[in-house]
């Protein structure tokens, strides 16, 4: 079987969680590869709901091996924090593999990224302040601390005195901090790597011998493709590349191996902080969409800026992650509208853009253009099959799918694991 890829294509939050769940039923593996705990999926579960941060959602399933990739930094405080919680409501995550490769996030991670954006002032990106940005910054240097070393004493301790020397530094001198002491944080994180030594293994062996051996492999991203470092809205991006190319380079197989991409969308647009927002609807439609679809964080709390689906957004990202399959999520928030807007160009001065604008500057500039849709004005949360949906729910289906250019395979009409609906086989 073809190891599958699940990616975001707006700013995140598009609810690949909920996906990752219903696809994990048959999954044998459940990847998670980029990100750290800025990200989270909410999933419902017999009327229960799980926030997970750092956990792979395969974990919600016995048969089903998470695996934490080396492309995801990691606070284990957080971790161990999140599989204490999954346990005490009976979850086994003694399945859990963590990489050996994985990057660390380090308390000194956690302080620069609050001075950091406190500094900014109005300029600020609006990080979530869990030290992720920071962490990513040191893997790049090459004086971040990895899981493995967790697991040596000696070796952690000469690589935290080389870091510390610097960020103590940069606390005391640039930003009026105190100094973090080494001897507390080697304390905590060696106990830490204690706990999590049965988990930390070679992932990338684990997941090419499952591959190679037939198994389903669902590749898990946070954050999604406008949030990506290199392609995204940047600099109001997230550290790391949820693209579908990030699954190979963030778990260690080949692309040949990821033969299904399936992209998740809100059925309108969202994004969290600060950046350019073309379809960003009005206060009044933006606070219903908030409400109606329950627009907060699951990992910050934050409300979310809400808008109208933005095709050209959807365009960039079926081109760059090469997708499949779309799957829409929230279909039944809609239900509020009549009628309902879609984003189909940008128009910028005397030019108008179909394809995303080739710079920064336009887009940040631009103006939408809306296609406006029949709305259906009814509750469509008990639909389980195409036929259950009113017309208008499908025609506005379909624009999307003609819009994009990619079928759409299932539509959510609900936060429940059963309130789905699939569009084509």
């Amino acid at each position: 079987m073809p190891g599958i890829a699940l990616v975001g294509i707006q700013w995140g939050d598009e609810g690949k969680g909920k996906v990752t769940d219903l696809l994990a039923e048959k999954t044998d593996l459940v990847v998670r590869y980029q990100g750290g705990n800025n990200a989270g999926h909410t999933i419902v579960v017999d009327g229960e709901r799980y926030a997970l941060h750092l956990v792979p959602t395969g974990v919600l399933y016995p048969d089903c091996v998470p695996v934490i990739g080396s492309g995801v930094v990691v606070d284990p405080q957080v971790l161990l924090e999140e599989m204490e919680t999954l346990a005490g409501r009976g979850v086994d995550t003694k399945r859990l593999l963590l990489s050996g490769n994985a990057h660390l996030i380090m308390p000194y991670h956690l302080e620069l990224d609050r001075v950091s954006e406190r500094r900014l002032g109005k300029n600020r990106l609006g990080t979530t302040k869990r030290g992720i940005g920071p962490a990513y910054a040191d893997k790049a240097a090459r004086i971040g601390l990895r899981a493995q070393d967790l697991l040596d004493p000696k070796i952690f301790s000469e690589k935290l005195t080389v870091a510390l020397k610097e960020k103590n530094l940069l606390l005391t001198r640039v930003y009026g901090r105190l100094p973090l002491e080494q001897a507390d944080i080697e304390r905590a994180y060696l106990d830490y790597g204690e706990r999590l030594r049965p988990h930390i293994t070679d992932t990338s062996s684990v997941v090419q011998a499952a591959l190679d051996g037939g198994k389903t492999v669902l590749f898990e991203g946070a954050q999604a493709t406008m949030l990506d470092l290199d392609h995204g809205t940047y600099p109001f991006v997230t550290s790391s590349n949820p693209v579908a190319g990030g699954a190979c380079a963030g778990t260690g197989v080949g692309p040949r191996d990821i033969q299904r991409i399936i992209g998740i969308s809100k059925a309108y647009c969202t994004r969290v902080g600060s950046g350019p927002f073309p379809s960003e609807a009005d206060p009044a439609d933006a606070e219903i969409l908030v409400e109606a679809g329950a627009e907060y964080g699951t990992t910050t709390g934050r409300k979310r800026r809400c808008g109208w689906f933005d095709a050209v957004v959807g365009r960039y990202a079926a081109r760059l992650n090469t997708l499949t399959e779309l799957v829409i999520t929230k279909l039944d928030v809609l239900s509020a509208f009549d009628p309902i807007r879609i984003c189909v160009a940008y128009d910028y001065e005397d030019q108008r853009f179909d394809a995303f604008p080739p710079n920064q500057t336009i887009f940040n500039k631009c103006v939408p253009v809306y296609e406006e849709l029949d709305g259906w004005m009814e509750d469509i949360t008990g639909a389980r099959r195409i036929e259950d949906l009113p017309k208008e729910a499908r025609g506005y289906i379909e624009r999307i799918e003609e819009l994009v250019g990619v079928p759409i395979s299932w539509t959510s009409v609900g936060p429940g694991r059963e309130q789905i609906v699939r569009v084509t086989t």
